[in-house]
Parts: C-alpha cells; structure tokens; sequence
C-alpha cells in the first residue's frame, strides 16, 4: 500500500488521539488472565490489535466486538498460539505470561515485529524462571513449564518494558509476592497494573523502581477503558511543528507528553497544555537541539524518527542519539532520498539543517520510521509517496483521515493507492 503526502501546506484544526497501542496490546493480554467475562473500552482500529485479538482467538477465548469495545467471554483451551500470528508482532509474546500462570505449560515461538534491533527476550524469560518455571528450546519456540509459580525478588538488569509486564502479569496469580527491581516506569506499565488490579489484582508500585505484585488465587469480571496514545499525540505534535499552522490534540494526559514538549519548546515551537489537550503551533525557525532516546521519563525512542524528520529543517545542526535499540536509523536512508543532510556514526546521527526538502518516493521500514516520512513529506515541495505504507496501519488508527481533517489544499492532505 502507498500514502501520497501534498507538501508545504500547514495544517490547522483538531484531533483526537486515541487508546495507547502500547498499553492495549499487553491489557489484552492481561485478559487471559481470567475466564470471567471482562470488556476492554475505546479499542483502535489498528493492525496490531487485530493480530493480537487473533492471537487470543487462537487460544480458545471468545470474543465479541461492540462499536469499539471488545468484549471476552470463556477460558483457554490452547497453550500454544500459530507461528503465523505470533511472528507478525513482538507484543504476541505477552501471553507466555499468563498462560503460564494459567495453564503451566506454554509454547510460544520467539516474536517478530518491527526490525529495530535484536530487543532479546532474556530477561522475560529470566523472570519465569526466578518464579519457579523451566525454559527449554525448541525448533524456535520457547517452552516453559510451572506446576506452582512461587512469588521471588526479580532483578532486571535493564528497565524493560516487556520484561515488566510479561513477569506482573505471570506473577499475579503466583503464591506469594514479587518484587521486580529496576522495573520500566513507563505509563503503559502503570496502565497495565491497574488494570490488573481492576480483575482483584494486588498490584503495588507501578511506575516506580519496584513493583510488589501479591498474587491471588483468581480474577474476576472487569470494565476498563486504557489511556491515550502518547506516541501518537507526539506525532501529531511534531507534524504541526514542521507544518507550521495551529493544531489542537485532544485525549491526551500531557504529564505522559513531557520530554517531547520541553524538546518542541526547545526548537522555538509554541506547545500550550490544557487538562487534556495541548496546542502546538510554530512561526520562528526551529532550532537545532540535542535529544538522546532513553527509557521513560527520558525521550522515547519512538519518537526519534519523527523528531529526526522535524529538525531536517532547523537552523543549524543537530545531533540524535539513540541509546535504547541499535537499529534503528533505517529511515534515514529514506530522508536523505529526498534531500536531508544525515550522517550517522554509530547510534548517534548528525542532521545539518536546511530550508528545504524534494518530494521522492520513499518507503517505510517500520512504524515509526513510516511516521517520520509522512512528517518529512509534509515540509516538502512537491507530492511524495510512500510505500509499504502497511507498516504506519500498525500503530496509528485512521492517520489519512486525520491529516486530511486537518486541512490543507482542498482538504486532501493524502490519498491512498491500494494497488500493488
């Protein structure tokens, strides 16, 4: 599939950001947890959710769609999920958790997704094992089986974040209590506590360095709602920065929005929070600025690309650095197709700024590389079309109509070709 972005044309209006992609996927997940019913609110219409629904299909779950709610009904009679969804996206490998505390005997082959870097699933399965299961291999699955999960203390020796949620959601229904040491502080992991703790879960200090999970004999019943997506508000927020006009993003918490907007205001941008919006607009010229990607409340790596994308245009030279996966300057291929200066060494890229970029025909190597392209398209002159656009569907829900709402020449920001 392919997106056709009109460039030079600022954008004005509103949108709507809708539930975090991060923070449903392990909720989901979560949801095998238990055989009572439990409905999962605001859900996006994006590919990823649809593999993981799948996944849970696969395993014996029934559910119903509602609008956009989902709702579960009945238990798992299934330990082992395909290989033909599991490869498609990482966060598949999130059931080994619970089905391990369900069923204790679970075979999940290791995850495929977006291809940024080897992200290694040792400290998952670290965690299993510090809870009581054993870990074999074979014919590229992970196999792991637990008569009695026993709560433990657990050291990540790197905040991971689906470390974090694949050990909690293991260790809520464990006898006894865990602790996990140097645990992901990031939203979603407290999303996903809370969620867990709406089922009659005991879960302590999510969002902090330790998190203490009490583990209990069963779940119950749920209604939950998960909380926006910070990376798509950041998107949006970095394509009205580049654009120039005046955006106002909607649903969305701007304490989870922090280190974007302090760098935004940093480049001369204008960034206005409300309750539960944030304005961004931008008449100086941007300013070159420093940003290392780091694990929250650092500046998230998937924001890098966007924001590389944005300050191609700055009045200077600024300097990236990306400290949290080694592969993930694909796009930069792509942005030098249509003008930018970009020199990488090592994890760290040099953007020498300048006034203007070309229109080209560029792909997309992965979610938010295919996000930055669609930024870089917006500032440029001329129509720029971007391929393999499926990989944007991943994590972004109806981002055509949403740029398209928000103006431009005769309301047609982009169109997109199904052909080929």
């Amino acid at each position: 599939m392919e997106i056709q972005v009109q460039g030079q044309t600022p954008l004005y209006g509103t949108v709507e950001v809708g539930s975090s992609k991060n923070a449903i996927l392990p909720i989901l997940a979560a949801s095998l947890l238990t055989d009572e019913p439990r409905k999962i609110n605001r859900i996006p219409n994006i590919k990823d959710v649809e593999v993981i629904t799948e996944v849970l299909s696969s395993l014996g779950v029934n559910i119903d769609q509602f609008s956009r709610s989902l709702e579960f009904f009945g238990g798992i009679n299934s330990n082992h999920p395909p290989y033909e969804l599991v490869r498609q996206i990482r966060a598949s490998f999130l059931v080994m958790g619970p089905l391990l505390a369900r069923r204790g005997n679970v075979r999940v082959a290791l995850p495929g997704g977006c291809a940024i870097g080897t992200r290694p699933i040792d400290l998952h399965l670290k965690g299993f094992e510090a809870l009581g299961a054993k870990i074999t291999m074979s014919g590229g699955d992970v196999i792991a089986k637990a008569n009695i999960l026993h709560g433990n203390h657990i050291y990540l020796d790197f905040p991971s974040v689906g470390a974090t949620e694949n050990i909690m959601m293991a260790a809520a229904l464990a006898q006894g209590t865990t602790y996990i040491e140097n645990a992901a502080l990031e939203p979603e992991i407290v999303d996903l506590a809370n969620y867990i703790n709406s089922m009659g879960g005991k879960v302590t200090g999510a969002g902090c360095n330790v998190i203490k999970i009490e583990g209990v004999k069963k779940l119950t019943s749920t209604e939950y709602t998960p909380i926006p997506d910070r990376i798509e508000a950041g998107t949006y927020m970095l394509a009205a920065a580049a654009a120039g006009g005046e955006v106002i993003i909607e649903n969305i918490i701007p304490e989870h929005l922090k280190a974007i907007t302090a760098k935004l205001i940093e480049t001369g941008a204008e960034v206005i929070e409300g309750d539960n919006q944030i304005i961004v607009r931008r008449e100086k010229e941007i300013k070159p600025v420093y940003i290392k990607t780091l694990p929250y409340p650092g500046f998230p790596t998937d924001m890098q690309a966007q924001f590389m994308a944005y300050l191609i245009r700055a009045n200077g030279s600024s300097i990236v650095t990306e400290s949290v996966f080694e592969n993930r300057f694909m796009h930069v291929a792509e942005l030098l197709r249509m003008g930018a200066k970009i020199k990488i060494e090592g994890r760290t890229a040099v953007i020498r700024g300048q006034k203007n970029l070309t229109a080209a025909r560029v792909k997309a190597t992965d979610l938010r590389a295919g996000a930055a392209l669609l930024i870089a398209g917006l500032t440029a002159r001329g129509s720029t079309t971007i391929m393999n656009s499926e990989h944007i569907d991943r994590g972004y829900e109806g981002i055509v109509e949403k740029f398209n709402n928000l103006g431009a020449v005769s309301g047609q920001v982009f169109w997109r070709n199904f052909g080929q």
